[in-house]
């Protein structure tokens, strides 16, 4: 049986340098969970969207791979993804952690269906029954094209990373295109893809991508 790793397959997306780049970002299959407030608190709605997201991917996983179907594969489940705004858009404090408004997201292969998702959302919910798994959708994402850069350090170090996208954006002649409803229903945003888990990587050493939509 293959593995198959998204990370390793599509190196443009989840391995960029430090350095700006600008990307053609394709659309994807994922599974998202919206929220608001502190992705601190841990009580808070954040921690439970994440809980809710691995869940079901790691259900998904397990399916397919104990399926005897001889279509079926291994896969490494996906980095989190999250899209993060303030709900004042003009507001651009992002120090006030509290007023974050987010979709956390975890990508799914090709083969996720409704009928696969809404098979994983009953498993979840028989197992965990205080799990709140109507919170989750299913929707293919369109971003498009897109500046990113590799962030290495503390979340709260991002400001240097953004300022050097910033930077490139204005040297290469685009626009910013944060706040664009897109033609699948979803609005264009701060993006940020976590390849280490902070709970045991050196905060000095924490890879996050960071990746902000562009228009020419």
């Amino acid at each position: 049986m293959i593995k198959i790793d998204f990370k390793k397959q599509n190196k443009d997306l989840y391995a960029p340098k430090i350095e700006p780049s600008i990307i053609q970002v394709p659309t994807m299959n994922f599974i998202m969970v919206d929220g608001y407030g502190n992705p601190n608190d841990t009580e808070g709605e954040y921690h439970k969207a994440i809980e809710l997201l691995y869940a079901l991917s790691y259900t998904i996983k397990m399916a397919n791979k104990n399926n005897s179907d001889e279509d079926n594969y291994d896969y490494v489940v996906a980095p989190l993804e999250g899209l993060w705004w303030l709900a004042d858009e003009t507001d651009r404090n992002f120090t006030q952690k509290d007023k974050f408004c987010w979709t956390s997201m975890i990508r799914q292969p090709e083969f996720v269906t409704e009928e696969i998702f809404a098979l994983a959302k009953a498993t979840v919910k028989k197992k965990k029954p205080t799990m709140e798994v109507t919170k989750a959708r299913l929707r293919y994402f369109t971003e498009g094209l897109c500046v990113q850069a590799m962030h290495i350090g503390p979340f709260d170090e991002e400001p240097a990373t953004i300022a050097k996208i910033d930077s490139y954006i204005t040297e290469n002649n685009m626009i910013y295109d944060i706040g664009t409803l897109l033609p699948d229903g979803n609005i264009r945003k701060h993006h940020e893809i976590y390849l280490s888990d902070p709970r045991k990587a050196n905060p000095l050493k924490m890879q996050t991508i960071l990746r902000h939509p562009v228009k020419h």
